[in-house]
């Protein structure tokens, strides 16, 4: 069976929560760079990473790699690779997305037509052609440039894998997805403990702490542009990874999910994507401020995406809401709570210093992954 080499771009900082995603999959870690982690793995593989893997961007398959500080070593470098070995007669071809860093070619836009151009010219001499239709199935190009080394791939995924297709319709400053995901799975948060996010939105945090309660594999609905590569991956390995993810679902799991906003629209909006996901029972929706939170029970989790700047316009109304998050925060009886911001005052403002702190880059955006943690509760406690 052919054997690929695949790579997993992530958010930047969330790379140890996609190698282990992978490393539970079964799959082999080659590489950890910042933004990406590299495995190898067969069509199956590809598959299996597509439908199961919440935490990544999406799953590329490495053509190959070289050095490159002209555009001649680039057009050269390019040409080398086996495109046949991919990419069909009739296959649409182009690169899609090309970034540098650290490298002496940087232009996008020129990198981008002077592969295509070495990549016609190989295809030529492969099939014995002077020209190309274009007319059949799509093979985007992925290019990466550090410094100077060059990494190419071909993207099987299509629209990012944070697109689940629960999400129709969205707050104004929505959480992406597998970010969300990631932020869970960075906290001892399990199934049979509570979960609060007194800022929902669009729901994306409570419906993705529910997929994983249920189960429900991330990309199970939706589609990816290798299942049109045929000669490639057998269209038999998606349909038995999707079998085998629709068997590990659990209809029966019992959870206390809660998602709060002050929009009564955005509850509303929440709870349809919670329905399109499949996870509607599993959330409790309600309109409520930040200055009403409350809750009887112990030992719970607030995992949320506060405002922080880019939707409120007052700094004082920023710090004011920090200082509320703060004081419910302490109200409640021995919780743990993890926020992501990039308001650098929060702690000021929550009036204490969180347990932990990591940066992680949302998009071009550094945020704070700010951690409070609370007792763990006894073990004779059915909460645990």
């Amino acid at each position: 069976m052919k054997r690929f080499e695949l790579i997993a771009p992530c958010h930047f900082g969330l790379e140890a929560v996609l190698k282990k995603e992978i490393i539970d999959l079964g799959y082999d870690i080659t590489e950890v760079s910042d933004g990406r982690v590299t495995f190898a793995g067969d069509p199956d593989a590809v598959c299996r990473a597509n439908i199961g893997l919440r935490t990544a961007e999406r799953v590329l398959i490495k053509v190959g790699s070289f050095h490159a500080e002209s555009f001649e070593d680039l057009f050269q470098g390019t040409k080398g690779l086996e495109w046949e070995e991919y990419i069909p007669r009739n296959g649409r071809f182009w690169v899609k997305k090309a970034s540098s860093v650290k490298s002496k070619l940087f232009s996008p836009s020129d990198i981008q037509s002077i592969m295509k151009k070495a990549m016609v010219e190989r295809m030529k001499e492969s099939y014995d052609v002077d020209r190309f239709p274009e007319d059949g199935d799509d093979y985007p190009v992925r290019v990466f440039l550090l410094k100077d080394e060059v990494t190419v791939a071909l993207d099987t995924t299509g629209d990012s894998l944070h697109k689940r297709g629960y999400r129709k319709l969205e707050s104004k400053a929505p959480i992406a997805e597998n970010l969300a995901a990631a932020l869970i799975m960075l906290t001892p948060w399990r199934a049979d403990r509570i979960l609060v996010d007194p800022f929902c939105g669009s729901g994306t945090i409570p419906i993705e702490a529910a997929m994983m309660a249920a189960h429900i594999a991330p990309g199970m609905n939706r589609h990816f542009t290798a299942e049109a590569w045929t000669h490639l991956i057998d269209p038999q390995n998606w349909e038995d990874v999707r079998e085998e993810a629709r068997d590990e679902i659990l209809t029966d799991v019992e959870v206390d999910i809660q998602g709060y906003d002050l929009d009564p629209e955005m509850v509303e909006i929440a709870r349809i994507n919670a329905r399109k996901a499949g996870v509607e029972h599993m959330i409790h929706f309600q309109t409520r401020d930040i200055a009403d939170l409350s809750h009887r029970k112990k030992y719970g989790f607030i995992i949320t995406n506060p405002p922080y700047g880019e939707r409120i316009g007052e700094k004082n109304e920023l710090n004011a809401l920090y200082k509320t998050i703060g004081e419910r925060y302490k109200a409640l009886d021995s919780w743990s709570m993890y926020l992501i911001t990039g308001f650098e005052q929060a702690e000021k403002f929550i009036g204490r210093k969180a347990d932990k702190n990591r940066k992680i880059y949302n998009g071009m955006l550094k945020t704070y992954f700010y951690q409070f943690m609370g007792p763990k509760p006894p073990k004779r406690d059915k909460q645990q």
